[in-house]
């Protein structure tokens, strides 16, 4: 091997001049240079070996006696002489004469080309490397035969021949004209073949499998990051427009931004909220005298006492300040048919003030305020009895799941089946410097002070009835231990009830924002949100959603990071002062609604992630298809099975939305098809102190598995809706259930004696409208079977035209839910015009309960048979706009 340090050095061969190189016969020439050649050898043999001293290589030389193999032109003389042997062997030799000629021949030829090398001399560098290649290229064998064709040229005829030349720079300029050809064909085929219009604006998202995709984000979701903001989120108590709630908002802001998402950003609203002051909130029983002969605890027991923490006051939001002093009257639940009952006993109402349990025939705390309201009491009273969430039920917080003696259920009583959002800008954003309508007789806002109360301070007010009025029915009595239940009446005992707060019109709240854009429709969306805002810490409702979502942005992230991208963007949304009424949410929307209206194609909610270990979802029935495929996909460990098995087994259904979370909006107002899902169970210390870490990694999910199920199916579905190339909504499904809801309809119209009363009622006109579309769905469906033959048939190639069709047929797909909302100029639920959707919204008395056809369902509620009847019309008609308006008609 040759030496690193004397590398081999090679002497550059002496180059002959022109005339050294024709000046003499090759023959001759040929013969010296071989003796030459011959002395040459040994010396050059050693130099290929070795080298000098000084590192240079010897003059080469040759052995004595070396026989050098013959040359091409030998071999090539050889055998032509035995060719002309062989066929003139009569011939007579060549005289000299011959030889002169011949030798007189090549020097003409030579002045032939040195004539005509000025005008060669502009031959290019392609040309001499194209000649070059020919020179050197050699046969692995010898050919035997040469054909020689010998041309006598007569005497006389000895005129140069010259041969046609192309001037060079035409052919630099034609190869140029063809090279350009040659690219315009390429790109005008890669246009073609859809390199550029669809493949490419794919190219980052399809670089991975979906499949792989998928199976990655549910191998990365972890259950220890989730626990990990599990204890960042519950640390301080968070209330909307609190300096808690800041610092929250500005820690998801940073995981946004950590996890690589686009226009991270915070949204300020100034919006309406109330806030209790000290001390200002009692609940005393007056004797006949006046005096306090017993005041309520009213708050909870601090949770945390080293160090203290601080804890949200007890109170409702949105309530009413007050100072009121009347007899209390127990009502059960506060059902409108509860105070009717009192009605019919007799029993006077105005003046008194309520005291009612939550849960029960009437689930909206608020709409129990405002029936109490709507009969005459001047405030009301609302506890938690253990025969519906405490001891009754099971083992109590802080060591089970239900609400122990002392403990309280905050919430918010403005009315949100009125007035959804800021109460004071209904209809568009809380932005600085918008239009405010005043608090007082605001529609969202009940008119009488409300306070929550636990069931060891409402025992003594049930105590203190005992005697007075009416015993309670069975069905009303609770489950508090050394009480009788009695109704009371004007004659009980006084209760003085004090409401003090603060009130801010335009208190700041903070949605935090961030995005990643798709590839193929940038513009169109999946919103993705869970509220962040909670009464004290809020480990259930709502951190267990906020802990999710912030481990489904990291897992997003994650992909973002190694080149993957959706096809159609995914906006996610850590929403402000759900609690308040759904403000964050509606503020969004109502700021943004045109987009939404257009772009956005779903929105996936989640409040309370983990309350349980049972899933449960409620939403648009567009979803039905692909929530199955995606609980097919997720297993749960400790019941060894698949959600969808046991889904199945419990025989659960896609359940109707109702009015309790931030879905609202998105679904009827926007139009944007809502999906709202999460773990269930019997029951969790619901907006209470008690609903904090530690009861979440001890008693609500140890280990925190269901929280990364959970993980697992929200990115899952977020896969389903932003990067599956045909949206897989089930139009299918949403046309079954308009059917069975148009029953539904009928069957409710009958029992509330529509046939008995002979009023004008015909539900045919909707009965029309559903089947039409059931018609109209079946075909819309069909295009996805063709799309599938084209594409798999073609081995997965869609050209650019099938694309532009795919997308149409995605957008008017997602469209459908907003071409079912009332757009005329005044439209909308009448009174109620915030809610548009024909199909979806909340009845006036129904606050979270689910409810279909509302438009018609509140004139019927109202006994107004001839409005009903027009809505029946209106709705149908919508509708059957939509359905033409799917399938492109």
């Amino acid at each position: 091997m040759p030496s690193d340090e004397k590398p081999y050095k090679y002497e550059p061969l002496p180059i002959p001049t022109y005339e050294e190189a024709v000046g003499s016969s090759s023959r001759a020439s040929t013969a010296s240079n071989n003796e030459a050649n011959e002395a040459a050898v040994p010396a050059e043999r050693e130099g290929l070996l070795s080298a000098g001293d000084d590192g240079r290589i010897p003059e080469p030389t040759r052995r004595q006696g070396y026989r050098p193999p013959a040359s091409v032109e030998d071999y090539r003389e050889s055998m032509d002489q035995q060719h002309d042997t062989f066929l003139n062997q009569d011939a007579e030799p060549r005289d000299s004469d011959s030889d002169d000629e011949e030798a007189r021949v090549r020097r003409e030829m030579d002045e032939l080309d040195m004539e005509d090398e000025p005008r060669n001399s502009a031959q290019s560098a392609w040309g001499k490397r194209i000649s070059s290649l020919s020179q050197s290229l050699h046969l692995p064998f010898r050919w035997r035969w040469k054909w020689r064709i010998n041309l006598h040229v007569p005497e006389g005829m000895r005129e140069r021949i010259r041969w046609p030349t192309i001037d060079a720079n035409f052919c630099i300029i034609l190869g140029r004209m063809f090279a350009l050809l040659l690219v315009m064909g390429i790109v005008y085929l890669l246009f073609v073949s859809d390199i550029f219009t669809n493949a490419a604006q794919r190219m980052a998202g399809q670089m991975f499998d979906p499949e792989s995709v998928r199976v990655h984000v549910q191998r990365v979701a972890s259950a220890a990051r989730i626990e990990e903001h599990m204890k960042v989120i519950t640390k301080n108590d968070h209330l909307a427009g609190t300096e808690g709630d800041y610092v929250l908002a500005e820690y998801v802001e940073a995981a946004f931004a950590h996890a690589g998402l686009e226009e991270v950003r915070k949204d300020q609203f100034g919006v309406y909220l109330n806030f209790p002051k000290v001390g200002g909130r009692k609940v005393e029983i007056l004797g006949k005298d006046g005096a306090v002969t017993w005041s309520a605890k009213i708050d909870e027991d601090p949770i945390y006492t080293d160090p203290p923490k601080q804890e949200t006051p007890v109170f409702h939001g949105h309530s009413k300040s007050g100072d009121i002093k009347g007899p209390i009257i127990y009502a059960n639940y506060g059902s409108r048919e509860d105070y009717k009952r009192l009605y019919d006993s007799g029993i006077e109402t105005k003046g008194a003030i309520a005291l009612v349990r939550y849960y029960g025939s009437q689930g909206d705390r608020a709409l129990k305020v405002k029936a109490a309201e709507d009969v005459g009491f001047i405030g009301c009273i609302i506890y938690s009895d253990p025969a519906d969430d405490g001891f009754v039920k099971g083992e109590v917080a802080p060591k089970g799941r239900f609400m122990p003696e002392f403990g309280v259920q905050r919430g918010a009583v403005s009315l949100m089946s009125w007035v959804v959002g800021d109460v004071l800008t209904p209809g568009w954003a809380s932005v600085e410097g918008a239009a405010r309508i005043p608090k007082e007789n605001n529609p969202g806002l009940v008119n009488i002070p409300s306070v929550p109360l636990s069931w060891g301070d409402a025992k003594f007010l049930l105590q203190a009835l005992k005697g007075v009025g009416q015993a309670a029915p069975e069905e009303w009595k609770g489950g508090i231990p050394d009480v009788e239940y009695w109704i009371g009446d004007k004659s009980g005992p006084v209760v003085h009830l004090v409401n003090d707060q603060d009130e801010v019109e335009e208190q700041p709240i903070w949605n935090v924002m961030g995005k990643i854009t798709g590839v193929e429709q940038k513009e169109k969306a999946v919103i993705v949100g869970n509220h962040r805002d909670a009464w004290v810490y809020g480990a259930t409702d709502p951190g267990s959603g906020t802990a999710v979502m912030l481990e489904v942005v990291s897992i997003f992230g994650d992909l973002v990071s190694k080149g993957w991208r959706p096809l159609r963007s995914i906006e996610f949304a850590s929403w402000d002062g759900e609690e308040y009424n759904l403000i964050g949410s509606t503020e969004y929307v109502e700021g943004d609604m045109e987009r939404l209206r257009q772009d956005g194609f779903a929105y996936l909610n989640v409040d309370v992630a983990v309350g349980g270990t049972d899933f449960r979802a409620a939403g648009s029935p567009v979803f039905k298809k692909s929530l199955l495929r995606v609980l097919n996909r997720v297993s749960d460990p400790l019941k060894n099975a698949t959600l969808r098995e046991l889904w199945d087994k419990r025989e659960s259904m896609l359940m109707g939305l109702g009015a309790g979370s931030d879905y609202v909006a998105f679904q009827d107002m926007a139009g944007t098809s809502s999906l709202d899902f999460g773990f269930e169970g019997p029951k969790f210390p619901y907006h209470s102190a008690f609903d904090n870490f530690e009861w979440m990694s001890e008693i609500g999910d140890p280990g925190f598995t269901y929280h990364q199920m959970l993980a697992q199916v929200w990115a899952l579905l977020i896969l389903e809706y932003a990067d599956r190339l045909v949206m897989p909504f089930d139009i299918a499904a949403y046309s079954a259930s308009l059917i069975a809801w148009a029953q539904d309809l009928q069957n409710y119209v009958e029992n509330k004696g529509i046939n008995s009363e002979g009023n004008p009622w015909s539900i045919e006109p909707l009965r029309e409208a559903v089947l039409q579309f059931a018609v109209d769905a079946r075909q819309f469906e069909k295009w996805e079977d063709e799309w599938d033959a084209i594409v798999l048939g073609g081995g997965g190639f869609e050209s650019s035209i099938l694309s532009a069709h795919r997308q149409s047929h995605n957008t008017r797909m997602a469209n459908f839910e907003t071409h079912l909302l009332d757009l005329e100029e005044g439209g909308g639920i009448p009174n109620r015009t915030q809610f548009k959707h024909v199909v979806f919204g909340p009845q006036l008395y129904s606050g979270y309960e689910t409810s279909f056809f509302p438009f018609i369902r509140d004139a019927i509620e109202a006994r107004d048979w001839e409005l009903a009847q027009k809505q029946v019309i209106k709705t149908a008609d919508i509708i059957k706009r939509a359905s033409r308006k799917l399938v492109g008609n």
